[in-house]
């Protein structure tokens, strides 16, 4: 908590709300300044705040930001005159929301595309650095370097004048990022940052809204987000330890959401596109219908993910059918399928690829192999969650040898 009556996240989101709002005014070349001057009013917010908060804690961040970026055109000896241009551009409503409308100024089709996700995900967000480095499995200096670059074309890009069609792919594609990051953190002792999902979510229903970005694939992405979004209350315990599928109680997961997931994945089968979005919410649906873990439809998911590899190819797809694999076949298909595979380093040295190896080998009894990679995924482990949940994996294991050893 920042102060008695307001969570970090809220300071978080309202970074992204005023950096959104002060760009739109003062123009996108400026989006530095209007980072400054938010994080500058946030920081103020802090040392003001903690007796007593505002009457309106919005319009106070909105104040002081704006101030500070008067203040410095006026330095600059430019800002009468600058003020009178960008009055009549804040005057015209371009797109719903100005959170959104940003998303489309980084989604640049002259920015490479894991540049345009570092920029939103840093300038609107709030990630850190690090955050962004583990999300992308990519060095702080490469992250850094991106953002820069990204940074150095806005400062020469022209405003957006609304949904602009050719953008929408990459819009969508950050907001599946935020979302995801909302559903499994990086941050040490957040696994789960709902907020950051709730706002994916909200900002994928105003882009379904434009004309432009009502697309079969805009539909499939709020599926997939209504469906994940739908099993919160059950994926962590009274304690607030990490639950798995298997332990979750399905009784709380959210039916109203499912049906919403639901109907929007039925509206994003008009038309002949297949997205990641429509087969990974296909997915997801499976496992909202299926009555338990045990009957879920084992083989549907494992042909899912083989559609999946085909139409957005990444390793992190082989090792989640693998998974899925051994729950079909059992253990030992799903070890198969991942020796079989050339893993790239990157994949190799991420914790989940050891926590799988782990958890098959503890079901194929093969202890010393489940110990060793467990340890490895403990280690490499970012959240408290994971690593509390592992050290629960191997006190199993342990007890499995201690049992074995006793006979």
């Amino acid at each position: 908590m920042t102060t008695p009556e307001l969570p970090e996240h809220w300071f978080r989101r309202e970074l992204g709300r005023l950096v959104s709002i002060l760009s739109r005014r003062f123009g996108v070349d400026r989006m530095e300044l209007c980072e400054d001057a938010a994080q500058t009013a946030l920081l103020q917010a802090t040392q003001s705040w903690s007796s007593k908060l505002p009457d309106n804690p919005e319009a106070w961040l909105y104040r002081v930001a704006h101030n500070y970026v008067l203040d410095e055109l006026r330095r600059e000896k430019r800002g009468e005159r600058y003020l009178a241009e960008v009055h009549a551009d804040y005057a015209q409503q371009e797109v719903q929301d100005d959170v959104l409308r940003l998303l489309f100024v980084c989604a640049d089709p002259a920015i490479p595309p894991e540049s345009q996700l570092v920029l939103a995900l840093k300038t609107l967000c709030g990630f850190s650095t690090e955050e962004i480095a583990l999300r992308l499995f990519q060095s702080e200096d490469a992250v850094h370097k991106r953002l820069q670059r990204a940074r150095a074309r806005l400062r020469e890009h022209a405003e957006v004048q609304g949904v602009d069609p050719e953008r929408v792919q990459g819009v969508l594609h950050m907001l599946y990022l935020l979302f995801n990051e909302g559903y499994s953190s990086a941050q040490p002792d957040r696994v789960i940052r709902r907020e950051l999902c709730d706002e994916a979510l909200r900002l994928a229903l105003v882009l379904r809204r434009d004309p432009a970005g009502a697309l079969p694939e805009t539909d499939a992405l709020v599926a997939l987000m209504c469906f994940h979004g739908a099993r919160f209350d059950a994926r962590v315990d009274g304690w607030g330890g990490l639950l798995l599928l298997e332990e979750q109680d399905r009784s709380h997961w959210d039916r109203e959401l499912v049906e919403r997931g639901l109907d929007h994945l039925m509206r994003s089968a008009r038309g002949e596109a297949v997205s990641r979005y429509h087969v990974e919410a296909g997915i997801a649906a499976q496992h909202c219908l299926a009555p338990s873990y045990v009957d879920t439809d084992w083989e549907e998911i494992v042909r899912l993910y083989e559609v999946l590899e085909r139409v957005a190819p990444s390793p992190l797809n082989v090792l989640n059918r693998a998974i899925a694999l051994a729950a079909w076949k059992g253990p030992d298909a799903g070890l198969a399928a991942l020796e079989a595979f050339e893993a790239p380093s990157w994949l190799l040295g991420f914790y989940l690829w050891d926590a799988t190896l782990g958890e098959l080998h503890r079901r194929c009894g093969h202890r010393d192999r489940a110990l060793m990679h467990t340890k490895r995924a403990l280690e490499a482990a970012p959240t408290n969650p994971e690593k509390a949940l592992l050290e629960r994996r191997l006190n199993e294991i342990s007890a499995q040898e201690s049992a074995s050893s006793g006979r």
